[in-house]
């Protein structure tokens, strides 16, 4: 079902009098997966919002390229993932800190954001992502909020399956360490 919906997106788009409309079905069916993904990387709602637009800007002007050697959602996921990433390495950037001040600045911020409806639960397991290596962070999110298979993983990340399966146990570890103690 899904990759008949991804073939008719792309069909929609290469064809000139549907292209509006393959992008509007483009935009309905991602929209809202894309930036809770975005969302989950960068934490902050403006932030992922401008990071979603970046997304679709990258998307629009690249789609007539792709090739299909991969699902269209996982092309997708790659360029969120790889714009949430740049969003961030510039983020510490201008705040003059490093990816774990970082993820702590965002996790405090988080706390005030109107947007943001966890409760407690949520809110330490933020605060103990913003504890892990980075890699590790961006693998257990994967993994638990959005259950990307292993394999996916490995692939989006350029790691073999057993260093992404490894990583994710040894994250899964020091988060419930990280709970227990809070």
């Amino acid at each position: 079902m899904v990759v008949e919906k991804e073939y008719e997106i792309l069909e929609l788009i290469k064809t000139p009098q549907t292209t509006e409309a393959g992008y509007r079905m483009l935009l309905q069916e991602y929209q809202q997966q894309l930036y809770w993904q975005i969302r989950k990387l960068v934490i902050d709602h403006d932030d992922a919002h401008d990071v979603l637009q970046n997304v679709f800007v990258k998307v629009f002007k690249g789609i007539k390229n792709f090739k299909g050697d991969s699902k269209l959602s996982s092309w997708l996921y790659r360029i969120a993932y790889n714009e949430s990433m740049t969003f961030l390495t510039k983020k510490g950037k201008q705040l003059q800190i490093d990816n774990s001040e970082l993820q702590a600045h965002l996790v405090d911020q988080l706390e005030a954001d109107v947007y943001f409806t966890g409760d407690e639960i949520q809110l330490a397991l933020q605060k103990a992502l913003a504890q892990l290596p980075k890699r590790q962070s961006e693998i257990f999110k994967m993994r638990y909020y959005d259950e990307v298979k292993f394999k996916d993983i490995a692939a989006l990340l350029e790691l073999s399956e057993g260093a992404v399966k490894s990583s994710y146990h040894i994250a899964a570890k020091k988060i419930e360490q990280f709970i227990k103690q809070d």
